[in-house]
Order: C-alpha cells, then structure tokens, then sequence
C-alpha cells in the first residue's frame, strides 16, 4: 500500500511539474522544495551516528581539575558553630534575664554537641578544656546529602 501512494504522489508532482511549465508566469518554488523533499528522502537513515570519532579519555584530567579545585577552596573562611542544646523561652522570661541567670537547655551534661558549618550539621562531638580553652573532639561525622542519596 505505501508503495502505491508513492506512486502517486510521484505522479501528482509531475502533473504539478506539467502544469508550471504551460504557465511560465508561475514561480517555480515548488520544484525546488520538490527537490530538496527527494533529496531528504533518499538519504539512508541508517548511517545516522555512525561517524562519531573516539573521543579521548579525559579521567586523568578530571582528577587533576578536582584536586586543584580543592586546593582553590582551602583558603574560604566558614561559619562554624557548635551547640551545646537550645532552649524554648517567652518574651517575659528572656526580659526578666540578668546577670547570672540560669538557662536550661534541653541537653544533659555529657551529650554531644552538635557542630554545624554554614548551618549544616555536620559532627556531634564532646566538650573538652584545654589550656583552660573550650574545644571539641569531634566523635561522630554526619553523611553528607550525597552520602545519603547513595545510601538509598
């Protein structure tokens, strides 16, 4: 069936060919898009994707950009903040605070702080005094958005 409708679609565009050449007054516009049509038609479509060359390969580059890309970032300054626990307060009990005040907070002392980086969590650890200095050993790394997405 598909052949006898190229047939005659053949057949109408030699008729239309025909016709344009009684009236030389007509453009001739359609035989160029008739022609352009043939020539789109009888490409083979099998050779599509074919030619692609070999690409190199570009892994030792990447890896050489990531660590230098690194190297890039060890000099930006971050927020870091740790958190002993929180505490819920009114207005009337924040107003009436002062000097030597008592809050409590929602962690009992011993658990891990948690230690955020630019407002992510990201570590728990302990409190410790050193040199009569606070600091915190880090106990607990947290997984990252990444890490988490590969876990599932």
């Amino acid at each position: 069936m598909a052949a006898d409708e190229l047939e005659n679609q053949d057949d109408q565009e030699s008729q239309a060919g025909d016709s344009q050449e009684s009236a030389p007054d007509q453009p001739a516009t359609d035989d160029a898009q008739t022609a352009v049509a043939d020539v789109a038609n009888d490409q083979p479509q099998e050779n599509i994707g074919q030619d692609v060359p070999d690409l190199p390969d570009f892994s030792d580059m990447l890896s050489e950009a990531a660590n230098s890309s690194i190297d890039l970032l060890k000099d930006v300054e971050l927020n870091v903040k740790i958190e002993l626990g929180r505490a819920e307060m009114t207005v009337d009990e924040i107003l009436k605070l002062n000097s030597g005040a008592v809050v409590e907070l929602n962690k009992l002392a011993g658990d891990p702080v948690d230690v955020f980086v630019n407002e992510q969590l990201i570590a728990r650890g302990e409190v410790l005094v050193l040199n009569d200095n606070f600091c915190v050993r880090i106990n607990e790394i947290i997984p990252g958005m990444s890490e988490r997405i590969n876990q599932d």
